[in-house]
């Protein structure tokens, strides 16, 4: 599979959820079958958003993507390992970066929420307000035009620290042996958009 085929997949699973027609699926069989080894063609980031369930919207089952999930999206160490282990060792061929519409962690950052550890995290999305045209306002969370460029601007930035903080990764995309593509998924329609191919 090649990097462009892999988008392609989660393109067309996310197409067959929107229409309502999910592959049918033998989960006892799939368990079986994964049990002794995975191959899984992807790897996604997406948001801990309990209504972005990442391998429900993309229609992926057992053994299909590697599934992180924090909060805004956001990247750090442990995360970045794992994408490496998911492509260099275990050969997925794509990492996609996926945002949502109304989204609370964009909305703290927005709101300068202080609260234990959540505190720093949310300081991980800030530097994605800067980049946010000054034209689009009132920038504020109750706005939720401005809420979602945000997110789509912090999608770009950890796309953008992926490449910087990770050599191995970025060897492999240079060479074309994996993708990184960002994507926005809107929770009223359940389609995700991706913007970065």
């Amino acid at each position: 599979m090649t990097p462009q085929q892999a988008l392609g997949a989660l393109e067309a699973g996310n197409a067959r959820f929107v229409a309502g027609h999910p592959l049918h699926r033998n989960m006892p069989a799939d368990v079986k079958a994964t049990a002794s080894a995975q191959y899984p063609f992807a790897v996604v980031l997406s948001c801990i958003d309990s209504r972005q369930p990442i391998e429900i919207v993309l229609d992926q089952g057992i053994g299909d993507i590697f599934s992180a999930r924090v909060a805004g999206n956001v990247l750090n160490d442990d995360v970045l390992g794992s994408m490496e282990f998911a492509c260099k060792v275990s050969g997925a061929k794509l990492i996609a970066v996926i945002g949502h519409t109304n989204c609370g962690a964009i909305k703290g950052a927005i709101d300068d929420v202080q609260l234990g550890n959540l505190t720093g995290l949310l300081a991980k999305i800030k530097p994605a307000m800067e980049e946010v045209p000054a034209d689009v306002g009132p920038r504020t969370s109750k706005n939720s035009e401005y809420v979602d460029e945000v997110a789509k601007e912090n999608v770009l930035l950890v796309i953008q620290q992926i490449r910087e903080r990770s050599p191995i990764l970025r060897e492999m995309i240079d060479k074309g042996e994996i993708g990184l593509v960002g994507g926005m998924y809107d929770l009223s329609t359940g389609k995700v958009q991706f913007f970065d191919k």
